[in-house]
């Protein structure tokens, strides 16, 4: 599926779109591997009563992940130190 608001819009920012290969997350690793960050983290890190408690628990994770998770990838460094003029942010 291709929205046309999504297609428009990659035109205009100049992206052109890649797809993997369905059925083979080989291609497509690092989304695989944040899958098992996201499940491993947050989706079943713990007992939840309900699954309406395990989505409001979701986007304090993500802040956590993005601004506090050491990266080995970038230093040891939080994702959110590699952006520049993230609006609350003055860097």
């Amino acid at each position: 599926y291709r929205s046309h608001l999504w297609v428009q819009t990659c035109a205009e920012l100049g992206i052109t779109p890649k797809r993997t290969r369905p059925y083979r997350p080989q291609t497509n690793g690092k989304i695989e591997r944040f899958h098992r960050t996201l499940a491993d983290g947050w989706a079943f890190k713990k007992f939840y009563t309900s699954e309406s408690a395990r989505l409001a628990a979701l986007p304090a994770w993500v802040h956590w992940y993005n601004h506090h998770r050491p990266h080995s990838g970038i230093g040891r460094a939080a994702p959110i130190s590699r952006l520049n003029n993230v609006p609350g942010h003055h860097n």
